[in-house]
């Protein structure tokens, strides 16, 4: 809202010139955002209770604004009220327009998991408005560029360069390319859904959530302190780097990618990689088992053999999964110290 602070009146204004068409049950109500809002699941009751005094049933709509933590719980409990009440999704950040707002999941953390708790429902539309995206902080803004890079390393090449030739520009936050970076990674996020198969997720790949089993984690070890951008460019370079040491992908394009993470200024590693478990194990190698549970079936995590060219693997080791982790805190240290 500090960035749009005549929202609330557009909202208003918008309804009574339409009235005899839309019928706004109620003034717009603001709900936490950010992804520890997840973890509150009197938020849900509180949306739920909210349809229920209104009256709203399968017919009505619920108009969500805001970032993709938002759209999570609240597409969640509407998707779950009546059975699914329908729902416009307005994403407000690069994040939610590039990625998140425009797929078919909502969900809320649960056993400390995220995502947990959670349902499949196709949104009646999504509008990616880019004055939203105006008036973010500077973190918020870059987080969308992790997610354009994460799609174009599995899906597109020519995305990869076009990124990569206009990074200095991203860096510096220049309207148009960013423009075009997000609503390329949003056509092609909505074109691996709608094209794959399996928008519901019934098998046992998600190529789309390359990076994301380290991310995930990141995350919930953290608790939530770093952000979803920030864990999943820190995931794609545990797999990259894992990747080379495989040899399913050549160390110089590694390095490329890393260098152009690093040139947004992503984070490659984070200390909690080393977070030792009560058993003596590192707690970033739980991720494993916990994304293969939330898939279900077969582990299945997506790596790369070239840019552009995803693939997907059924098992990793472990202990190269450690020297990955190693070769990036070596990496971490060394731009530490010349920078």
């Amino acid at each position: 809202m500090d960035g749009n602070p005549n929202l609330i009146d557009q909202i208003n204004s918008y309804f009574r010139s339409r009235e005899e068409r839309l019928n706004l049950v109620c003034p717009p109500q603001f709900i936490k955002g950010g992804e520890p809002a997840k973890n509150d699941w009197g938020l849900v009751e509180s949306i739920w209770s909210l349809l229920n005094k209104y009256g709203m049933c399968r017919h009505s709509y619920v108009i969500i604004i805001g970032g993709g933590a938002s759209l999570d719980l609240v597409g969640f409990a509407a998707s779950t009220a009546h059975r699914g009440v329908r729902l416009i999704r307005f994403p407000t950040t690069t994040l939610s327009q590039g990625d998140g707002g425009v797929g078919v999941k909502n969900g809320v953390n649960f056993f400390g998991k995220k995502n947990w708790v959670g349902t499949f429902s196709v949104p009646d539309a999504v509008v990616n408005d880019f004055t939203f995206l105006h008036s973010l902080p500077k973190n918020q803004k870059r987080a969308g560029y992790v997610e354009a890079i994460k799609v174009a390393l599995i899906r597109d090449r020519s995305f990869f360069e076009f990124i990569e030739e206009n990074a200095d520009s991203l860096a510096k936050f220049d309207e148009k390319v960013l423009e075009q970076v997000i609503r390329k990674s949003a056509a092609l996020h909505l074109d691996h859904i709608a094209s794959s198969g399996d928008p519901f997720e019934k098998g046992s790949a998600r190529p789309l959530d390359f990076g994301h089993w380290v991310a995930h984690k990141l995350e919930q070890i953290s608790s939530f302190k770093i952000g979803h951008g920030d864990a999943v460019a820190i995931g794609l370079s545990v797999d990259l780097t894992y990747a080379a040491h495989v040899g399913l992908v050549k160390q110089k394009t590694t390095d490329r990618i890393l260098n152009l993470l690093e040139k947004l200024e992503f984070p490659l590693y984070n200390d909690l990689l080393f977070k030792i478990s009560d058993q003596g194990k590192r707690v970033i190698l739980e991720g494993l088992e916990e994304f293969r549970e939330h898939l279900g079936g077969e582990l299945t995590i997506t790596l790369i053999q070239g840019i552009g060219e995803g693939i997907e693997v059924h098992a990793m080791d472990q202990s190269v999964i450690i020297k990955a982790v190693d070769d990036l805190q070596k990496l971490h240290l060394s731009l530490k110290n010349t920078s």
